[in-house]
């Protein structure tokens, strides 16, 4: 810790306690979370251990959180981040009601960008939420907070616990559109009922393998019909609510992967996704609204991968996620 200068506090986590530093060498500014060990025989958290894990496995992308340094402090460790001045829980609070189109587009692009490129070296995060989204000084958003991420396996054949709660791109997407989470429960019935209420009842007809979860059987809801996303989201465009639609499926294989809705119309029709400069930049609380400093001509970039004219829709990319009937 002696190559830091502690400048000040920014939040506390799980396993810690965040702090802003400055390199007495460098001058760089940095995050610097100190976990600590309550009992030293007990080892290092699991969770920390994981958040390490999938940040060496994924430490060149620009859409990630860059961990910088790990060492050794007390009876106990530090992670050393990029200093990120704010994160998506602080625009959605701020900002006017709702966000402009070209600024949802623009957030929800760069963090498809980010999804994709875990999803690609096998790394499920599992606690997508907009705190969880930091921002950078020149509006680039960025997925941070691996603690409870995983390596997952293509083929299925791992299991994975089901008592981990996250809101995923689509509900982001949703809170986005609306100012305010899509389902805001308080606790796990609560939150039942507002999924209930908007996408209606699941059966076996739609989703065969919801016989398979652990708690089916232990309570059942009313059947009730999903309500049209057209009146959920009065305002919002038809191709963001087409788009929206293909995330809120309750089958997980009939939801669109973030690599193809990188490639759905709703980034191609007007207005299109802002420049991460032309985002505002609130500070953490206590601190005056910022504006990304002026950054290079506004580029595009629809996917990861394509220039942008062959950065097209293909109907047939998403045909496989759209139910029957």
């Amino acid at each position: 810790m002696e190559q830091y200068c502690i400048l000040g506090r920014i939040g506390e986590g799980a396993h810690g306690i965040v702090f802003k530093a400055k390199h007495v060498e460098t001058g760089e500014i940095v995050a610097l979370k100190k976990v600590a060990l309550r009992r030293l025989e007990d080892g290092i958290p699991s969770q920390a251990l994981r958040e390490i894990k999938a940040l060496q496995e994924i430490e060149d992308s620009q859409y990630v959180v860059q961990l910088k340094a790990v060492f050794p402090h007390g009876a106990g460790f530090v992670l050393a981040f990029e200093f990120m001045l704010s994160d998506l829980a602080e625009v959605v609070r701020h900002a006017q009601r709702p966000l402009a189109q070209a600024q949802v587009k623009s957030y929800l692009q760069m963090l498809l960008k980010g999804v994709a490129f875990c999803h690609a070296n096998n790394i499920v995060h599992r606690d997508l939420k907009p705190a969880n989204l930091l921002i950078s000084a020149s509006g680039q958003l960025k997925i941070a907070d691996f603690g409870l991420a995983r390596v997952f396996s293509p083929d299925g054949s791992r299991l994975y616990t089901h008592q981990v709660a996250t809101r995923a791109v689509g509900c982001i997407l949703g809170e986005l559109l609306n100012g305010s989470p899509l389902f805001p429960g308080e606790n796990d019935i609560e939150q039942l009922c507002c999924v209930l209420r908007i996408l209606g009842t699941p059966s076996p007809q739609v989703w065969p393998e919801i016989k398979d979860l652990p708690d089916y059987n232990k309570i059942s809801f009313k059947e009730q019909a999903p309500m049209p996303l057209e009146e959920v989201l009065p305002d919002a465009s038809p191709q963001a609510l087409d788009l929206l639609g293909h995330f809120l499926l309750y089958p997980p294989r009939q939801r669109i992967a973030a690599s193809q809705a990188l490639l759905h119309q709703y980034f191609f029709t007007a207005p299109l996704p802002a420049h991460p400069s032309e985002l505002p930049i609130p500070q953490r609380p206590g601190g005056p609204a910022l504006k990304a400093p002026p950054g290079p001509p506004h580029i595009h970039d629809f996917h990861v991968d394509r220039p942008l004219e062959e950065s097209l829709l293909n109907p047939e990319l998403i045909r496989p996620f759209i139910l029957e009937g």
